[in-house]
């Protein structure tokens, strides 16, 4: 049985050589405190919590499941004392504001350890996924006695959060959406209606769920201009149950320990968060929270698929390899990493796994400046960043995360089919990130037509900028000239695609729609190639006997001889949406 191992080299790589985060947390005044020996440490230890604690009880969450009785759920054996244990490290406050409790670290620390969290056991996190976006949301749209009174609980990880927006009749257009909210007297209002598909709505970790909610208040404009957000805490102050029922819990193909419950409000007590009618402005701080946090469940599903791929291969013996290293002994069977097929399968692995987790954290680091950038002009930049980026990591990384593990399945062969190895539970879990916190579809749209074509391409300039800055380092480094200008020719024909799509855009509304999915994925591969023209140009910098400079340069170059194509198809796909797609079935 393959054991799971902090990726802690490549993680220190990724911040310390290709973010240089450690420079930058020296000129951000929230962070000057913070060095490269503290980062190390808060790392090492995530690491240990997430192997010792989390991985143990992955499996055995798998198959024992969640129980629901009585309008109550029982997590998995192990899942309460691992979350007191997560509890007590402190992990709930890392990138949190000291104000509120927090340790005021970094979000990229953060990503790293969320990363962890989902590779060793995506169902335990999807209790505590959600938190630091209910945080964010609470922070910045509660009232202050709210913020007072539930804030310094959510950091100290004393209560979980949970989202509810899905209803039976309203998924991807929560417009739909029935749930009511009257007003009281008091100030507070009272919600009736049920919610679906919500993740941690009912569990045994904490004694407190704050659930925040998407209703309708009385003569509310129809549609998404009409929801309000609200916070329902399972008991109130003075110690009563409030009116939250659930209902029942999902029985779900994969990620079987988290209970995704059906919830029923009676009449229930809850307080508005932000204005009356701007319900998704609020709640879209915490999407935007949980979209990242999704994307890296893909990352996660990555590694943990390389990694067992990648140790499998390293046992399994099978046939004679055509081409062997001398070092090999003559037998009649070699280990299967020594085969052509299984090299490209685990050669791709590797490198969308580190190619994901530079642009994942590059996006949380874009968060970091945003929040605490010195210049106003900074902050305001590295936002529209983050935004623009968010959609493109949680819809390309979802979708590599199941892919990569299907591909390390086959690695397995039948033996992959099989429960005897982990391959086949991460292949399950992984399938869900595609479709919650709006589906893959919905984030194509909403990076093409919404963050680019709504600014009239503005945000997408500044990442071509970022890209080609990169370029413009890498063609005076003779090492990485080739992988440079690559990445240049990269951006022109980005650059020229989006004035295309703007062209036709203007005389087929319908157009960006078809070809946003395709957009997306190129959007994703000039990523992946950015990703790696950094990565060689800060291995030319290591020493020549480190082993990392070796296999970082190996991997550049397999990424640009291999992955690099798949970029004009994309390309091609883009321009093929200007022709209209029939429609299905009958119409009326």
């Amino acid at each position: 049985m393959q054991q799971y191992k902090a990726p802690l080299d490549d993680i220190q790589f990724v911040l310390e050589h290709w973010l240089q985060a450690p420079a930058t947390w020296q000129q951000m005044p929230t962070f000057q405190d913070l060095d490269t020996d503290l980062a190390r440490q808060v790392l090492e230890e995530a690491g240990r919590f997430c192997t010792q604690v989390l991985a143990p009880i992955n499996t055995s969450g798998d198959r024992q499941g969640c129980h629901y009785a009585d309008g109550g759920v029982r997590t998995p054996d192990g899942f309460a004392a691992a979350y007191r244990a997560y509890v007590d490290g402190g992990w709930p406050a890392l990138a949190c504001d000291p104000a509120w409790g927090g340790q005021g670290l970094p979000q990229v620390l953060d990503a790293a350890l969320q990363e962890m969290l989902y590779a060793c056991n995506h169902a335990w996190a999807m209790y505590t996924g959600i938190a630091h976006g209910a945080y964010l949301c609470l922070k910045h749209h509660a009232p202050q006695w709210l913020q007072a009174l539930y804030l310094p609980g959510i950091v100290s990880g004393e209560v979980l959060p949970s989202m509810c927006l899905t209803e039976p009749q309203a998924g991807s257009d929560v417009g739909l959406l029935r749930c009511a909210a009257l007003p009281r007297t008091d100030g507070s209002y009272s919600i009736t209606g049920s919610k679906l598909f919500i993740s941690g709505g009912e569990h045994d970790l904490t004694h407190d769920i704050l659930h925040l909610v998407l209703v309708r208040l009385p003569e509310a404009p129809v549609g998404s201009r009409g929801i309000s957000l609200m916070l329902v805490p399972k008991w109130l102050e003075q110690g009563e149950r409030n009116g939250v029922y659930c209902d029942g819990i999902e029985h779900k193909m994969g990620i079987k320990g988290s209970a995704t419950c059906a919830l029923r409000f009676e009449q229930a007590q809850g307080w508005l968060i932000g204005e009356a009618h701007g319900g998704l402005a609020a709640m879209f701080v915490m999407m935007n929270s949980a979209r990242l946090h999704v994307g890296l469940q893909g990352l996660g599903h990555a590694e943990a698929s390389w990694q067992s791929a990648r140790d499998y291969a390293l046992e399994r013996r099978q046939m004679r390899a055509p081409k062997r290293p001398d070092s090999i002994l003559a037998s009649a069977a070699d280990p299967i990493h020594l085969h052509p097929a299984m090299r490209r399968v685990l050669l791709e692995l590797r490198v969308r796994s580190q190619g994901m987790r530079a642009i994942g954290y590059w996006v949380a680091h874009w968060l970091d400046l945003a929040d605490a950038a010195a210049q106003p002009e900074q902050r305001q930049r590295a936002k529209q960043l983050a935004q623009l980026l968010t959609p493109i990591l949680k819809a390309s990384f979802t979708e590599q995360g199941f892919t990569l593990a299907s591909k390390a399945l086959q690695v397995f062969g039948g033996y992959g089919y099989t429960e005897e190895f982990a391959i086949e539970q991460t292949l399950r879990d992984s399938r869900i990130a595609m479709i919650y916190e709006g589906s893959n579809e919905i984030q194509a749209n909403d990076l093409l037509l919404r963050k680019i074509l709504g600014d009239g391409g503005k945000a997408f300039g500044l990442l071509l900028d970022e890209l080609r800055e990169e370029a413009v380092a890498g063609l005076v480094d003779e090492g990485a000239k080739r992988y440079a200008g690559r990445l240049l020719q990269v951006c022109t024909a980005l650059e020229a695609t989006l004035t295309d799509v703007q062209r036709v855009a203007a005389c087929d509304a319908e157009y960006p729609y078809r070809a946003a999915a395709d957009f997306l994925q190129l959007c994703a591969t000039a990523l992946l190639v950015f990703a790696w023209a950094r990565a060689a140009r800060c291995a030319m910098a290591l020493e020549p006997g480190n082993p990392q400079r070796k296999e970082k340069l190996e991997s550049a170059d397999f990424v640009f001889d291999y992955l690099l194509p798949a970029f004009d198809s994309q390309l091609a796909a883009v321009q093929a949406a200007q022709a209209s797609l029939a429609f299905i079935g009958s119409q009326t």
